[in-house]
């Protein structure tokens, strides 16, 4: 999700939470022996904070603790020291409103900087916690197609939240070096994704479409949006399409947890909808999902 890149002030004094101590964000440091570092070989979670809540919290531990079991790493923390940690993250750093947590679990430090996982030894638990108002984020965003796909489960599985995120980076490159703020991924069979760092949908007659899921993140936003499209008669799919869907729809936008539904003005050159006409399906679910938060 494309953001601003100025420095938010409130952010310089920040804590950061560090396997059980805190730290200035100048001073927090982890081994250069680190399993993420070397190899990318760890799992975290984005949280967001609204009026002093987390929002959907268990969701988002649920999915944490799910990636961590996928790639083997043996937690010795329970979910309610993890929620711990996050409070007194907080806590520490006086925040109340308009945060955003990233929490970051590897499989520790390597006692030698090779790949096999038994030379890592217990894992290393980081939390990162900045003020982010939604406002910082680019409203209005232009997406290009590129030729970097969404892996296959068997290579690795797109629907981990894994360190390893070299894939997404690389498509995020191509996409800003052909002008655009975001890439547009396909699936390994040429259908629409997601893009490099949010969930996809788009509008077309009136109903909402986003992929089959096969590919994607599995994003606690777009589910929040499916479940909002079904309680509120907003006809909704997951379904396999193509560019020649999404380049005569009505409308697109991206989900995410900081950005919540931000709107697609343009995909590979092309004008989405008619912005005279405004984007009214993607407008009444923003209202409904922003009720959801202060729900």
């Amino acid at each position: 999700m494309p953001v601003n890149n100025k420095i938010d002030e409130r952010n310089k004094d920040i804590k950061i939470y560090i396997n059980g101590s805190f730290y200035n964000r100048d001073d927090a440091k982890i081994s250069v022996f680190d399993s993420g570092y070397l190899l990318g070989d760890g799992i975290w979670e984005g949280i967001r904070l609204v009026k002093n809540e987390w929002m959907f919290l268990d969701e988002h531990l649920e999915r944490l603790f799910e990636g961590c079991k996928a790639i083997d790493i043996e937690l010795d923390l329970s979910c309610d020291q993890i929620k711990d940690a996050i409070f007194k993250t907080q806590k520490i750093n006086n925040m109340e409103d308009s945060a955003h947590a990233r929490l970051m679990l590897t499989r520790g430090n390597k006692v030698k900087p090779f790949q096999q996982p038994s030379l890592s030894d217990g894992i290393n638990f980081v939390i990162i916690m900045e003020h982010s108002d939604s406002e910082n984020i680019k409203q209005g965003l232009n997406l290009v197609t590129v030729p970097q796909v969404r892996g296959l489960p068997m290579s690795q599985d797109p629907k981990l939240n894994s360190h390893s995120k070299l894939n997404c980076i690389l498509a995020c490159i191509q996409a800003n070096k052909a002008g655009g703020d975001e890439a547009l991924m396909l699936d390994p069979y040429g259908f629409v994704n997601t893009t490099n760092s949010c969930n996809f949908f788009i509008v077309k007659n009136n109903e909402v479409w986003t992929s089959s899921g096969d590919y994607c993140m599995n994003g606690i936003t777009r589910l929040k949006v499916i479940e909002l499209c079904k309680n509120n008669n907003i006809s909704v799919f997951q379904k396999n399409f193509t560019l020649v869907d999404v380049y005569s729809s009505q409308e697109a936008f991206v989900t995410g947890t900081l950005g919540s539904l931000t709107q697609v003005i343009e995909i590979d050159g092309r004008t989405i909808g008619n912005i005279d006409n405004g984007w009214p399906v993607t407008e009444k679910l923003r209202s409904l999902y922003k009720n959801l938060l202060n729900g």
